[in-house]
């Protein structure tokens, strides 16, 4: 039986263990960090920080399945881990698993704004979801397109031959049956155009997007003047300009901001029909 001084000896080695494998990795020496984190693991397995440590390392060496495999025990010993599933999700989807990619970097996104939503992680994680999700459009609209226009081609097919057969009709008929045909050939066209319009990039509506930066909306705050701003843009202005609203001058505190639940569900559910819009530019 291993007694308490030994554990915490071997707490010690790990933790020094662990601040050497933070200076190799400043350093860029990745393999020396990799070593000194598995040391630390050695000595306490059941640290997640030594775990997900050592996957960032993997990280820049572009070693994926094993940022992978790191992350997954990381996560088993801390499920709130930000930096773990956001890992998880960026190595998900190296393999081209898109969807549960997306999953966790929407759990990583979500951990992160709880924890500490002015973090630069959460911004980070919020381009990477976005990129995420814009792929999954991209191959859903390529999908629903390819779709689209081959039961276009079928409609069309089945007009023309309807027509052709309409042709044995007397000679004052015809001339009604082309009109018709045109008129429901033209119907058939409108229809379809109007069912591929979702996938059309249009203008964002501007109630969606960040009076200062013209983006579309990541974490709305919304100000005692009633002025909703991006959360990272609006604490960057009263930190660097000034404690004062951008638009309507009055004195502002970051304690004043409030999330703006209802334009954050609103982007959602526009992002969710128009996943164009989650292309950044």
């Amino acid at each position: 039986m291993v007694s308490g001084s030994a554990l915490s000896a071997a707490a010690k080695q790990a933790e020094q263990l662990r601040k050497d494998g933070n200076i190799y990795f400043k350093k860029d020496r990745f393999g020396a960090a990799i070593d000194a984190y598995t040391e630390a693991i050695t000595l306490c397995p059941n640290v997640p920080v030594y775990w997900t440590n050592r996957a960032l390392c993997h990280r820049r060496r572009n070693e994926w399945l094993k940022v992978e495999e790191d992350c997954r025990r990381a996560i088993q010993l801390d499920y709130s881990s930000v930096k773990a599933h956001y890992m998880l999700g960026l190595a998900l989807l190296q393999k081209q698993e898109l969807d549960e990619g997306v999953k966790e970097l929407q759990k990583a996104l979500d951990l992160g704004r709880g924890a500490n939503p002015k973090g630069y992680m959460v911004d980070e994680i919020w381009q990477e979801l976005a990129k995420a999700k814009y792929m999954l459009w991209e191959h859903a609209s390529s999908k629903r397109s390819w779709e689209l226009q081959s039961l276009k081609e079928a409609c069309e097919t089945a007009l023309r031959e309807k027509h052709f057969l309409d042709d044995s009709q007397p000679e004052g008929f015809l001339d009604e049956a082309g009109i018709s045909h045109m008129k429901q050939l033209e119907v058939l066209r409108q229809v379809f155009r109007k069912a591929g319009e979702a996938d059309i990039p249009c203008e964002v509506p501007d109630y969606l997007c960040c009076k200062i930066t013209l983006d579309i909306f990541c974490d709305p705050v919304i100000t005692p003047s009633g002025v909703t701003y991006e959360r990272a843009v609006i604490l960057d202005h009263l930190q660097k300009v000034g404690k004062f609203d951008p638009i309507t001058r009055e004195p502002l505190d970051q304690s004043q901001l409030v999330p703006n639940l209802a334009i954050k569900e609103a982007v959602q559910a526009y992002l969710d029909k128009h996943g164009w819009a989650y292309k950044l530019d």
